[in-house]
């Protein structure tokens, strides 16, 4: 199954997170399908990154999304405004 999480990166003490889909098996950091946005949680406001298309497109296809992206995901859409 393919799963939307977030795979750590950065040196120690100083956290900084892909957003990727990738097949549940694989490791954390290990391999990915695509990477799908970022996530530094040491910026002065949590910066969220996300491509929403490629999002909604994987979720689509029946990936699930981590409790932490979902939560992500609800964060950076109340961000973005709502293009018409």
């Amino acid at each position: 199954m393919v799963v939307i999480r977030l795979a750590r990166g950065g040196a120690k003490k100083r956290p900084f997170y892909r957003v990727v889909a990738a097949d549940q098996r694989m490791s954390r950091d290990g391999r990915f399908i695509e990477q799908v946005g970022t996530f530094d949680p040491r910026a002065e406001k949590a910066s969220i990154n996300l491509k929403l298309d490629r999002v909604e497109h994987w979720i689509k296809v029946g990936a699930q999304p981590s409790n932490t992206v979902k939560g992500l995901i609800k964060k950076f859409r109340a961000l973005v405004p709502v293009a018409a």
